[in-house]
């Protein structure tokens, strides 16, 4: 045979071969399933499925080890995880729309397919899950009129087009489509918050003009199902697990059957700012986990890795009775996998009971390995007083707060010039939500909302001196009565004496990922950046230590790490090696109490339980 008839014939049974293989890789990656109820059971492909899911936030995870967590998931017996979806994150300023990098939604839900698991997703704007103003983006506050999770059209109109923006997003990625997404929840734990069905179902005609023409559920506490449950729409229940009590409530408000689905179950709990660490042995949960399953009642876990609320999102409590609660940076939240991504005592007692319920025949993939750690010290090169990061000024006879700055998050500085006066109180009215007050320059106090100091007695001085205020917004509150009362900074007048300052000027400050330190000048006492650089060899996961530090923010690489603050319980911050290079790396810190700090130190594990006066 001719040579050349030969490679020719080779090359297009090779090519035949390659496109076969593109054909089946194209037809197994859209295969459609049917997902489906009946009267007990959720039912993919007409088989029962027993949903066991965990809770993971894709922002809270860095997008580069999204699928070391996944592969968790797995290695626990997970077959779902649920995530809550971010307006705020979604679309930061009115009509612009961000699905990059780790906001990437898409990418996400397609790496869970890619390991194996099922998505449940959760989209409605309101997602309250300890996240500044519940998910709801701050623009909203500058909506005239506007008022959140009602049938007002100001907010329908808004809502429209964010939920039309994530179908375009996520409805082809339902299981119907051929992608992973099971089911979808409208709403978010409605019935804590009022009671409109009318308002529930215009949800559920948008969420399906958006595409998900799937299932769709909604979740309620207990006592809340009666409020939050729309007539048509699989009714899961929060908070418990006792298989009876699961199975009435569900009947009750779904004509006396099934699935029934507990949509999140807290094997742990939440921290903010000044209160203990919350944790709860793992024996606690292992047997009700062992009962659910036995029953047949599928489950999602809140949650399965809480990671880290980055950033300035970390939300905040309050009502009536108790005082406001900022929550901290670290969502560790005690749970199975903790916030580096490695396993714990309760991850392996759930992998335990979750195992014992496998199909015949079925294993789960080993564990992988703990993620290796580092430690370093890097001495501070240069400082430089919080002005030099100040926005161009705005002028107004009264104090405005961050939103008419149209300014979202982090810090503002008021300035004002004083009259003659012999001596007096200081009283700033609605301060949210954290003050460093400095008089020409030089600091004399702090004021903080948690603990309702809003005022301060200054001595006298004559007429012009300066008086500066650094506001800085702790989280926007996140559940219950007050998210229509959420502005911030300096939210009413300032008073000296009972008469009103007037003649102010307002500054955003603002860092972003790859400034630098300007004009480095340290002036004791004044809230400052302040910044370093080091070099590494290898890198690892690492802890910055900061209980030798006030108060602030801090970045590494050009990521916004969080929050710290000595009163804890959090002390450390934790930053992920995919975030470190071999080589030069740099951090940059903003220090409000004490900006004289000389080092900084990296260790080799979390401190999260440490409280200080």
């Amino acid at each position: 045979m001719h040579p050349r008839y030969t490679f020719s014939t080779r090359k297009c049974f090779l090519l035949g071969l390659l496109l076969v293989f593109a054909v089946q890789l194209s037809s197994a990656q859209t295969t459609k399933h049917q997902f489906s109820t009946d009267d007990q059971h959720f039912l993919l492909d007409g088989k029962p499925l027993q949903i066991i899911s965990g809770e993971i936030h894709y922002p809270r995870i860095p997008r580069e080890t999204w699928r070391h967590s996944m592969k968790m998931a797995r290695a626990m017996g997970l077959n779902t995880i649920g995530t809550y979806v971010f307006w705020n994150l979604h679309e930061p300023e009115k009509g612009k729309f961000d699905f990059s990098g780790n906001n990437d939604i898409a990418a996400f839900v397609k790496t869970a397919q890619e390991e194996g698991l099922w998505v449940i997703l959760r989209p409605s704007p309101y997602v309250c899950a300890e996240w500044e103003f519940g998910g709801y983006p701050y623009w909203l506050e500058n909506e005239k009129n506007l008022v959140v999770r009602s049938r007002d059209s100001n907010y329908l109109r808004e809502y429209r087009t964010y939920i039309r923006e994530i179908g375009k997003q996520l409805a082809p990625l339902q299981v119907n489509h051929g992608g992973n997404i099971l089911m979808v929840q409208v709403e978010n734990e409605y019935g804590s918050y009022g009671n409109d069905k009318d308002y529930l179902a215009v949800n559920e005609a948008m969420f399906r003009e958006a595409g998900f023409d799937g299932l769709l559920y909604t979740c309620d506490p207990p006592s809340a199902l009666e409020g939050g449950h729309l007539k048509g729409l699989l009714p899961a229940v929060n908070g418990i697990d006792n298989p009876a009590q699961v199975r009435t409530l569900i009947n009750k408000y779904h004509d006396g059957k099934g699935p029934y689905f507990i949509a999140e179950w807290y094997p742990a709990w939440f921290d903010w700012w000044g209160t203990q660490h919350h944790t709860v042995p793992a024996e606690k949960y292992a047997a009700p986990l062992d009962t659910v399953l036995a029953a047949g009642i599928s489950i999602n876990m809140y949650m399965f890795h809480g990671g880290t609320t980055r950033g300035f999102m970390n939300g905040a409590n309050y009502n009536d009775r108790d005082p406001y609660e900022p929550q901290i940076s670290s969502y560790d939240y005690d749970a199975p996998v903790n916030e580096q991504g490695n396993a714990t005592e309760k991850y392996m007692r759930f992998r335990e009971v979750i195992q014992k319920h496998l199909p015949a025949g079925q294993t789960l993939p080993p564990v992988p390995a703990a993620r290796p750690t580092i430690r370093f010290t890097a001495n501070i090169q240069q400082s430089s007083s919080f002005r030099n990061y100040a926005k161009a000024a705005v002028k107004n006879a009264s104090p405005l707060p961050f939103e008419a700055l149209h300014h979202a998050y982090g810090y503002v500085w008021y300035r004002t010039i004083l009259p003659a006066f012999s001596g007096g109180m200081l009283k700033i009215n609605g301060l949210r939500d954290y003050a460093i007050v400095l008089l020409n320059g030089k600091k004399i106090g702090t004021l903080d909302r948690r603990i309702k100091t809003d005022s301060l007695m200054l001595e006298a001085i004559p007429a012009g001196a300066k008086l500066d205020i650094l506001v800085e917004n702790l989280g926007r509150i996140n559940f219950g009565p007050y998210l229509l009362k959420n502005t911030k900074g300096i939210t009413g007048d300032v008073d000296l004496n009972g008469k009103k300052l007037s003649g102010w000027t307002m500054h955003p400050v603002q860092f972003a990922p790859g400034d630098k330190v300007k004009d480095p000048l340290l002036q004791a006492g004044t809230p400052s950046f302040l910044s370093t650089s080091f070099s590494l060899e290898t890198t690892g996961d690492t802890w910055l230590d900061m209980r030798n530090w006030g108060k602030g923010s801090i970045w590494i690489n050009g990521h916004h790490l969080g929050r710290y603050w000595n009163v804890g319980p959090q002390q450390t911050v934790y930053v992920p090696a995919e975030w470190l290079k071999k080589g030069k790396n740099e951090i940059m810190v903003f220090e409000l109490l004490k900006p004289d700090q000389s080092s900084i130190s990296a260790i080799d594990h979390p401190i999260l339980n440490e409280l200080q006066k």
